[in-house]
């Protein structure tokens, strides 16, 4: 399998505007446990491999154990998990699927109520963030190391 095009490469200027808004993220009062979690679980559910391999990468470095991200995909069943990332973990999904459902008003209700208004707007845009770079992986076949 081989890379195509490198966005990057052949679009700087869009590809530096994706990167603005990552490093607006970045740099948000979001959790690292939070921004490992959405970016991991988007992931996941685009069959995004570079991306996958290495936000798992990262989140273990920064303490995120073994036993929660094996059971990120199962999270509804699993007890490893705050209600806050229950939260987190569900519009991450909704959001990442919007053509199924969209976001139901449980579930935007809930995390509104848990998280307030402004974490949850940094929340949604830390899942745009990562469904577009998810998107850019794929397309492009970035094939991770």
């Amino acid at each position: 399998m081989a890379t195509r095009i490198k966005i990057d490469q052949v679009e700087p200027a869009g590809y530096k505007a994706i990167l603005g808004l990552e490093k607006f993220i970045e740099s948000s009062p979001l959790s690292k446990t939070h921004k490992d979690l959405i970016k991991i679980r988007a992931s996941q559910i685009n069959g995004c491999a570079f991306c996958i391999d290495m936000h798992t990468k990262e989140a273990r470095k920064t303490g995120e154990t073994e036993q929660r991200i094996y059971a990120l995909n199962a999270w509804r069943d699993a007890p490893f998990y705050s209600e806050e990332e229950r939260a987190i973990l569900a519009i991450t999904e909704e959001v990442t699927l919007i053509s199924e459902n969209h976001v139901t008003d449980a579930t935007y209700e809930q995390a509104v109520k848990l998280l307030g208004e402004t974490y949850l707007a940094q929340v949604i845009l830390s899942i745009i963030t990562i469904n577009a770079w998810n998107r850019i992986g794929i397309t492009t076949k970035l094939i991770p190391a």
